[in-house]
């Protein structure tokens, strides 16, 4: 699938390694533990809670100052405009530390080293103790690593809340679906990590509620200067569980399957060739060239969903989750060819932002068309401009309320 992220995330990436605290985890639809299941956790359990705080505990203003590997070594929670300072605190009590401890040679030598106190000032003393919390031994060769692997990650609270409401429109169908292609039924919560139940455009212009890619969605489906198949909720949706099989039949597992909807089938075979089927250790082991943090963190992402999902009342209390639409299905996506100003976006790319470009354009042979969201655009100015309501723009895109964002694409009736 896409190297990216969740329209559904927009997280802050700079370099680092992940890892957290353990709880069992609950199946969905009051399944055993993941470890009787499909879905293995075994080494896995720090992964899954960091995530589940990042989607329960950490809001849009909250940015994790973490270790890219050792996931769960939170050195600070910081905001826009203290995140760079505190990152740099971070990576100056870890060069105190390493200083201060030397270059023991021998594991005897270290102990002896952390056997005796060392002199540190407080940021410095602060980060250690969150080190050994994490049962890590500082050693050279680590704090190395760990000055190289500082790492930001955004909390997604609000999103994933949202999210959930939003998932009732879909996952009756989509669980059907996944069991008519012998996929297990939890993976219809899959779009909670993807794109929060909405027809979401990534970075990596990965388009809809599964977030399928131009070139691995011409695969599967209709993706043309006209149709785009990618913005059907539900013929995606079959895409999608046909390329999930597929990869199952390749790999023989669902973590790798999994993994591979992110990473690509290709690159999951080529590490499965080089360090086994055991997904736990390809993350320690493996260094492909694009396996990074959303690759090495994609199934761990989904399992803290599923926990999540199943025990949603105990992170956000009681939510009332819409109604499944009548017809979840959309019409097909007309979208146009030629797009006569900047604004108009097409299936094959997005729209420019143009400075004098303001307000969006139609073709007026157009049946449905979409439009990228801009930072600024607010949902009754583009009812406006496309002469429609903001009602049936809500219908139509199946929003919980007004609320949009940069990057969305909404369908245009």
């Amino acid at each position: 699938m896409t190297a990216t992220r969740l329209a559904i995330l927009s997280p802050m990436f700079k370099g680092g390694r992940n890892f957290l605290a353990s709880t069992s985890v609950l199946m969905f639809l009051a399944a055993p533990a993941f470890a009787d299941t499909a879905f293995p956790t075994d080494g896995l359990q720090d992964r899954i809670e960091f995530w589940k705080s990042v989607f329960t505990r950490y809001g849009a203003d909250d940015i994790v100052v973490h270790d890219r590997f050792h996931v769960n070594l939170i050195y600070a929670v910081a905001a826009d405009n203290t995140v760079d300072a505190r990152i740099r605190a971070v990576k100056q009590a870890l060069s105190e530390i390493r200083e201060k401890l030397g270059a023991p040679t021998e594991l005897s030598e270290i102990r002896e080293k952390l056997g005796s106190p060392m002199e540190l000032s407080d940021e410095a003393s602060l980060v250690y103790q969150a080190l050994i919390d994490q049962g890590l031994v500082p050693s050279a060769s680590l704090l190395d690593e760990l000055i190289d692997g500082v790492h930001t990650q955004r909390g997604v609270k609000e999103r994933f809340r949202a999210g959930i409401i939003r998932s009732g429109r879909y996952l009756d169908s989509f669980r059907t679906i996944m069991q008519e292609q012998d996929v297990p039924a939890e993976i219809a919560l899959l779009p909670l990590v993807e794109s929060s139940y909405e027809n979401a455009r990534s970075s990596a212009a990965a388009v809809g509620v599964w977030q399928f890619t131009r070139s691995t969605g011409r695969q599967y489906l209709r993706v043309s200067g006209r149709v785009d198949e990618r913005l059907d909720p539900v013929k995606s949706a079959k895409a999608a569980a046909k390329l999930l099989r597929e990869n199952y039949d390749k790999l023989g597992n669902w973590p790798l399957a999994l993994t591979a909807y992110n990473h690509g089938r290709g690159g999951m075979l080529r590490a499965q060739a080089e360090h086994g089927s055991d997904l736990t250790t390809i993350i320690s082991d493996y260094r492909g060239p694009v396996f990074g943090y959303a690759s090495m963190n994609f199934y761990t992402e989904f399992l803290a969903a599923i926990e999540v999902y199943e025990n949603h009342e105990q992170y956000f209390g009681t939510l009332t989750v819409d109604q499944p639409l009548s017809q979840p299905t959309a019409k097909p996506v007309l979208v146009q060819a030629q797009a006569p100003t900047p604004r108009t976006v097409t299936a094959k790319t997005p729209a420019p932002r143009a400075a004098t470009a303001k307000t969006p354009t139609v073709a007026a042979k157009t049946k449905t068309s979409s439009y990228t969201v801009r930072r600024g655009d607010t949902l009754t100015e583009i009812a406006r401009q496309f002469r429609t309501s903001t009602q049936r723009l809500i219908a139509n895109n199946g929003l919980a309320g007004h609320t949009i964002y940069a990057g969305q694409i909404l369908l245009i009736p």
